[in-house]
């Protein structure tokens, strides 16, 4: 793990959230997309030596809405920036570590991602977040 890449937040609606994030904690919107694969509408905020990503729901069918339908708004991941996603998810599995996907998924600013099931993580869900060469690429 090369550090903590940012913190994933659900949000049920980032029109709301973004005022408090932005005017009350002085945070810097980086930017705003959909990735419709995740079911979800992102925002990125600069916190200085890590990012926080507000996460919205797009429909009531993805991980954050059934997140949010089960918990309610708040912490939903810690992401670590990795290198060859892949050869870090085999060294997890030889270790123990249950994923919730064989292969890297699609993320934000077109990062390869994959999660760590909270089982196998004393009930933290923990994302490989892997930019390969698109370091500032992303958001």
């Amino acid at each position: 793990m090369k550090k903590v890449d940012h913190i994933g937040i659900a949000v049920k609606d980032l029109t709301k959230a973004l005022p408090y994030y932005i005017d009350t904690l002085g945070l810097t919107l980086l930017g705003i997309e959909e990735v419709e694969n995740q079911k979800v509408k992102v925002a990125f905020l600069d916190a200085g030596n890590v990012k926080l990503e507000l996460l919205e729901p797009i429909g009531e069918d993805g991980a954050i809405a059934k997140f949010i339908e089960k918990r309610g708004e708040g912490i939903h991941h810690i992401a670590f920036g990795v290198t060859d996603i892949r050869s870090r998810m085999l060294e997890l599995k030889e270790k123990g570590v249950n994923l919730l996907q064989d292969e890297p998924n699609l993320g934000a600013g077109g990062a390869e991602v994959a999660f760590m099931h909270p089982k196998s993580s004393f009930g933290v869900l923990y994302e490989l977040c892997d930019k390969g060469d698109k370091e500032n690429g992303h958001l």
